[in-house]
């Protein structure tokens, strides 16, 4: 059970990888984990949370993941 102060991280967390995903406009996972410092499947994880409120759009080159804001 999470307790409020991680529901407010994760909010702050998102909200900081979509913020730097519209800086830098396409970004891979692997580049918003080293940025953020979380792991690759915790950024996996958020961006597409992200894709699923139709912020940014994955696409798929060569096998990595890149992520374009709509």
């Amino acid at each position: 059970m999470k307790n409020k102060n991680q529901e407010f991280d994760e909010d702050v967390l998102k909200k900081d990888i979509f913020e730097l995903t519209k800086k830098s406009r396409v970004v891979t996972t692997s580049e918003i984990a080293e940025a953020m410092n979380i792991s690759w499947n915790t950024a996996e994880k958020y961006l597409l949370n992200i894709a699923l409120e139709g912020k940014v759009e994955r696409m798929k080159k060569a096998g990595v993941n890149l992520w374009v804001i709509k």
